[in-house]
């Protein structure tokens, strides 16, 4: 779908890196620039699979001849993406005022957790920090319980990469019709907030409150999920009343007048406790068979790998393992066909491959 774009990424952490992938994914050539001499980002491996589908060249941004270098990558290309903090890239001599004169019609796509202004712009922090303080983490865990998201996803994947992606196609639509480029300033803690924004429709019609616990997504017996008797978790969300009533009809509540208050808060919290008793009478697999298929929103909560061996994938293929991992199939699909990405990429491997390319283009004149 991208096929013709060029984007050219800074090695950096998780958001940047996920984001390229995405646009890689899509179609599009991605030329990654790692650090010459550098070993890979602490806790990531030697070829990480966010590098999948990209080209690698490694370079020094310090050393005058590969500056040069890189420019001349970002001359030619559609799209910058890079997720130092501000400022970083005005001193490695590639801010956006040197950027755009090279290239005017370049989308500078900048990730940060607080963003390029405020008061927390030069601070440290990582994705729990920026959703905590944009209200994205309040709703995240049971009351009583200290918030807990699924690590990375709402903040710098959600919150980050995915709208640095928005963004970055944006300003290339943007930058053909006018020829001018733009700066995007993609922050985790200003698009954590933004996807709150579902949850702020139900806080318009009365369905959310302040205090956890007491609203339609976090608080009933019908929206969670319960431990099973094999130590497994099946997860429920019926909040339809028509979704209700068969759930209740499979786990034979049908007749039980206690569940027949669905939307009262005050039921919530007993209803629950018997809820998780049942459950943990009987292993995960008890409760699949018996919802399986059904309407009653009723799913197992699976690992990444049990979720890669559930009849599910096989129809799907969402998961797939190549270059020795485990990892998802792009998204989202087109014309219905599943796609596979490009290969991992050795550190530096088509250094000689791009330079060739980027005398040739020169000539040229791209």
């Amino acid at each position: 779908m991208l096929s013709g774009i060029r984007i050219v990424e800074i090695e950096g952490l998780g958001p940047g890196p996920f984001a390229a992938m995405t646009l890689a994914d899509l179609g599009a050539e991605v030329i990654v620039i790692h650090r010459k001499g550098g070993a890979a980002t602490p806790g990531m491996p030697e070829r990480s699979l966010l590098d999948r589908g990209k080209r690698s060249i490694a370079l020094d941004l310090k050393d005058p001849a590969d500056l040069a270098t890189a420019k001349a990558l970002i001359a030619t290309a559609d799209a910058l993406i890079e997720g130092f903090r501000p400022g970083v890239m005005e001193k490695l001599g590639l801010g956006p005022d040197t950027c755009h004169a090279l290239n005017p019609a370049l989308v500078f796509g900048r990730m940060t957790g607080w963003g390029q202004t405020g008061p927390l712009a030069q601070a440290a922090g990582h994705d729990f920090n920026y959703i905590a303080l944009s209200g994205a983490m309040w709703y995240a865990s049971p009351p009583g319980e200290a918030p807990q998201t699924p690590a990375t996803l709402v903040g710098d994947i959600g919150g980050g990469a995915m709208y640095l992606v928005a963004g970055i196609l944006a300003g290339i639509l943007a930058a053909r019709t006018s020829g001018r480029g733009t700066v995007v300033d993609a922050a985790i803690y200003d698009g954590s907030a933004h996807m709150m924004n579902l949850l702020m429709s139900l806080r318009q019609a009365g369905g959310l409150s302040d205090t956890r616990g007491q609203s339609l997504l976090d608080g009933p017996h019908w929206s969670r999920s319960y431990a099973c008797a094999c130590g497994g978790f099946i997860s429920i969300q019926a909040l339809e009343p028509k979704f209700y009533a068969l759930f209740l009809e499979r786990m034979g509540l049908a007749e039980d007048p206690e569940f027949a208050k669905q939307f009262d808060p005050k039921a919530w919290p007993v209803l629950t406790a018997r809820l998780a008793g049942l459950f943990a009478e009987q292993p995960r697999s008890h409760w699949e068979d018996l919802f399986l298929g059904t309407d009653a929103c009723v799913a197992p909560v699976l690992t990444p790998s049990e979720a890669a061996a559930h009849p599910m994938n096989a129809a799907r293929q969402a998961w797939f393992e190549a270059d020795g991992a485990l990892q998802a199939a792009p998204a989202p699909r087109f014309d219905g066909q599943s796609r596979r990405p490009g290969p991992i990429p050795a550190r530096g491997e088509h250094g000689d491959e791009i330079r060739a390319e980027l005398e040739t283009e020169t000539e040229q004149g791209r």
